[in-house]
């Protein structure tokens, strides 16, 4: 039974996303699948830069379309986690980044939420159109791994840069 549902980010939930971003920041935790909060001091800068995102005449220089959402609970509407679906690959997202970013609080890993949201990312990926999905993560980031393999994924390869491993798994919705 689902317990997440994807959703845009709206300013309803302005305060749960600041403080998403705080707890990850508190952890020193890597924010992906955001859409940049890490790289933002407000939620109105933030939210501009997603709306930006989503078309290709309005995305910043060097970036690809992409449409961020909240996994929200479906139980009490709680902000779990956040998920980033870029609509096409460049160079550097074909070596380390991929189709699709994601990440969950804290408090609520361990619980299946990592899975569900991939899981329902890849729904939204085959509404785009995006069929061959890669997805990566740090060699050292089993759980990760785990999530991705659990969703199909098929390892590829390794792409070493400097100390960091990144493995790069396809999954194909075909």
């Amino acid at each position: 039974m689902a317990k997440l549902k994807l959703i845009l980010p709206t300013t309803k939930y302005k305060e749960e996303i600041m403080n998403y971003k705080k707890d990850f920041e508190d952890n020193c935790d890597s924010m992906d699948g955001t859409g940049g909060l890490s790289n933002t001091k407000s939620f109105e800068e933030w939210h501009k830069t997603i709306i930006d995102n989503l078309k290709e005449e309005t995305v910043k220089k060097g970036l690809v379309p992409s449409t961020t959402y909240m996994a929200i609970s479906m139980e009490d509407g709680r902000l779990i986690g956040m998920v980033d679906i870029r609509h096409r690959l460049n160079e550097y997202l074909l070596k380390h980044g991929g189709h699709i970013g994601y990440s969950v609080l804290r408090s609520e890993r361990g619980k299946g939420y990592a899975t569900e949201m991939l899981e329902l990312a890849l729904e939204e990926c085959k509404r785009l159109g995006i069929i061959n999905i890669l997805i990566t993560c740090d060699k050292d980031n089993l759980a990760s791994a785990k999530t991705i393999l659990k969703n199909k994924g098929k390892l590829e390869n390794e792409v070493q840069e400097g100390n960091r491993i990144t493995q790069r798994y396809w999954i194909d919705l075909l």
